[in-house]
């Protein structure tokens, strides 16, 4: 069948093309499922070859230099080599448990394993506007922050920290406040003295600000000398948090990798953790303990390998530090909430993390509501003890953290006897989305096309870029519903799969349809009736092994994964999963989500992001059917297909990378995200980034094929990738002035024209 994804590309490349190395006594590559991106989707499993080069010097030539990464660490004695055992990254994959870790502490709150996971946001406000700020951070504290960090950038802010800091007492708030630093190690020395936590950027603390040269460090000499100045440079810091019992976070984003580490390492999640543990060295050189790690970035799935491995890393050194869970630049609405329920969710589930922020293009305030939901989500998970007994004892040998790999179903093949109807499009080869529909949807046709994405025109359907691939239906039109039957014959005839229950098409055939059988029937020797055109299976993951061997002789088209609530999905997943690879079952499976009660839509989208992008993330899963009858078809669809491009696997609109805001935003980033997202969100396949600031802008730039970034008050700044192109825009002009260099580079294309709505 077609290859899945680009990213699924990209690991068969590498794959069958192993690097090899000479003249090193120890050959090490890290092999951190990583982040040199094709479009943002597909990546290299390793440094460049000549980062690669550089490393192994380093460690031949000198015992100063870091030691490498062990965790990550894959020794390639011939062109057969295999991947070791594969190491422990979270005390369970079988139920949810958290990692044991130290505490830290931070003002009146303590962080860590012996605490519930505290909630964390930042204000917006300019940290200067002193009331203003205070203001913020009451709101945040009253709608459950545990900590909220703001930016100090300078002299004024940091002039500035101890007044907010006695204000908000003055009113009866202790809730401890963080510093960002990024840049200035003396504006972090004074700060110390007002705040109870600072964060500093391991990636711009002592080399300044982002570059995209690369280094080489074939003198091992020279790159010790960088990490001398780092040490003589954080030092300081170090020993006055050790004095006051401040606490630290070493907070490693994606986009901010200094070029050292780049060069090092390159953009791998590999790169981020000993970024992070150049600067842990020294604080344990000086026996300083009080401090997390965090490890952001803005794809859900690179910061997931990068917190695994991290946390990997932690278990060989028998280092037991907690960490800091976010998905940096997440956005706003349902695309911010479902990119970062599907990264700190997915962590969540295997029990790593123990402080969260939700960055949204937002106000503050409004992040504390899914942080609070995806914890709870967290807390039920680990705590409902029934949901991983009731799982059947298996062993995983199958999936391995450290080396994406996006599983391969078969897609369906077309034969003779389907007459007109091509059953080839059921699904899609970049992840299906399937939805359950009732008569009554069918009862308005118009309506209902409009709901799944069809395009139409004259009263007939047709199917767009993201248009539903096939719908489930619990009952079938008989007698005299000749308007529901023929809605559906449309829609099969423009490659609309249509799911019936076996038992249901017996009663009453479709022309065409896949009739649904459950394992357990089928394994007892049920058949599908005569009027079915293929089969799917229904599996639950609780089955036995005799039951689960039923679909090594199964033809069905599909399977769905369906678990009931009385056990967990997660681990329900991972099991038929690994039985399906062990025994090389590719059928492609459908993770089928019920909620039978009315559900919230901020929960319905946190919810699958935690529980089905934890498995989609790690390459397990070809689409997703969310049935909840409570909940709007369109709704559903659009969820569904933010959650495949959130779990970068089918792209149907444009991607957007845009920063949360803070008090170094140089423009009024809600408004320009909109009237960004408005102007250029009918562009599938392209990658837009808003960044407030320099902070993080250029680097994020590695992830967008454009960049809309704050370069002065004012002013703004253009990128096409990592080059800055036009420098000093006014504002004004700016949103334009970005359509102007999209056309230029031959990725737009006109919108096309809105149909009116269609009332149901």
């Amino acid at each position: 069948p077609p290859s899945r994804s680009r990213a699924s590309m990209a690991c068969k490349r590498h794959r069958s093309s192993p690097m090899h190395t000479s003249g090193a006594s120890t050959a090490l590559i890290c092999l951190a499922a990583a982040a040199t991106f094709s479009q943002g989707y597909g990546f290299s499993m390793a440094p460049s070859g000549a980062a690669f080069r550089s490393r192994a010097g380093i460690l031949s030539s000198s015992h100063r230099a870091a030691p490498p990464l062990r965790a990550a660490q894959w020794s390639m004695v011939d062109s057969d080599a295999k991947v070791k055992e594969v190491l422990k990254y979270c005390e369970s994959v079988y139920q949810t448990k958290r990692r044991p870790t130290s505490t830290v502490t931070a003002g009146p709150v303590k962080i860590g394993s012996d605490h519930p996971i505290a909630l964390q946001t930042m204000t917006t406000a300019m940290t200067t506007e002193v009331q203003e700020s205070i203001d913020q951070v009451m709101r945040c504290a009253d709608a459950g922050a545990d900590l909220v960090r703001l930016t100090v950038q300078g002299q004024r802010e940091a002039n500035a920290c101890l007044k907010i800091k006695e204000g908000l007492l003055a009113k009866g708030y202790d809730t401890p406040l963080v510093a960002d630093i990024h840049f200035a190690p003396k504006i972090a020395m004074q700060v110390a003295d007002a705040f109870d936590k600072i964060r500093i950027n391991p990636g711009n603390f002592a080399d300044g600000r982002k570059s995209f040269d690369e280094k080489s460090y074939d003198d091992a000499a020279a790159y010790q000398a960088e990490l001398d100045y780092i040490e003589e440079t954080f030092t300081p810091l170090v020993l006055k948090c050790k004095e006051q019992n401040i606490a630290m976070r070493i907070g490693t984003n994606h986009g901010s990798l200094s070029a050292r580490t780049l060069g090092m390492f390159g953009d791998t999640p590999a790169g981020m953790v000993e970024s992070a543990f150049e600067f842990a060295r020294i604080c344990r050189k000086h026996d300083y303990h009080n401090f997390l790690f965090s490890m952001k970035a803005s794809n859900p799935k690179v910061m997931v390998q990068a917190y695994r491995l991290l946390a990997a890393e932690m278990y060989a050194l028998d280092w037991k530090y907690p960490m800091h869970l976010g998905v940096t630049e997440a956005g706003e609405g349902e695309d911010g909430r479902m990119k970062s329920a599907i990264g700190i969710g997915t962590l969540l589930q295997d029990g790593l993390g123990d402080t969260i922020r939700v960055s949204l293009t937002e106000d503050p305030w409004l992040e504390l509501d899914p942080c609070r939901k995806l914890k709870e989500i967290a807390d039920a998970q680990r705590e409902n003890k029934v949901w991983t007994e009731a799982v059947p004892t298996w062993r995983e040998t199958q999936r391995n953290f450290k080396e994406f790999a996006q599983r391969q179903g078969d897609l369906p093949l077309q034969k003779e006897s389907d007459g007109e109807l091509d059953l080839r499009n059921v699904l899609h080869r970049d992840g299906s989305v399937l939805q359950a529909v009732t008569l009554k949807d069918l009862a308005s046709p118009d309506y209902l096309y409009q709901s799944i994405g069809c395009k139409t025109a004259v009263g007939m359907p047709f199917k767009d870029i993201a248009t539903t691939d096939s719908l489930l239906l619990r009952e079938v039109p008989g007698e005299g519903k000749d308007k529901e039957r023929t809605a559906l014959r449309r829609l099969q005839e423009v490659g609309v799969g249509i799911l019936v229950p076996a038992d249901v098409l017996e009663k009453t055939p479709l022309k065409g349809a896949i009739a649904v059988l459950e394992l357990k029937a089928l394994a007892a020797g049920a058949t599908p009736p005569p009027a079915a055109a293929r089969t799917a299976v229904t599996v639950r993951g609780d089955e036995t092994e005799e039951e689960l061997a039923a679909l090594k002789t199964s033809d069905a088209v599909m399977v769905l994964l369906n678990t009931p609530d009385t056990i967990s999905r997660v681990h329900a997943s991972r099991r038929v999963f690994e039985y399906l690879k062990t025994n090389d079952i590719s059928t492609p499976v459908i993770h089928h989500v019920q909620m039978d009660k009315e559900v919230a839509r901020d929960q319905l989208v946190l919810t699958v992001g935690s529980q089905v992008g934890c498995s989609l993330v790690d390459g397990m899963g070809d689409g997703i059917l969310i049935e909840a009858p409570q909940t709007e078809v369109g709704f559903l669809r659009t969820t569904s297909f933010g959650l495949l491009q959130g779990s970068r696997m089918r792209n149907t609109k444009t991607e957007y990378v845009s920063c949360p805001s803070c008090g170094r935003t140089l423009f009024d980033l809600q408004t320009v995200t909109a009237e960004i997202s408005e102007a250029t969100g009918h562009l599938p396949g392209v990658t837009i980034a808003v960044m407030g600031c320099i902070v993080n802008g250029p680097g994020e730039m590695a992830d967008a094929d454009f960049g809309y970034v704050g370069g002065a008050p004012g002013k703004i700044d253009l990128y096409v990738g990592k080059e800055l192109v036009r420098k000093g825009i006014p504002s004004a002009e700016a949103c334009q002035g970005l359509i102007d260099l999209i056309k230029e580079h031959d990725r737009w294309v006109e919108p096309a024209e809105v149909e009116e709505p269609v009332a149901a």
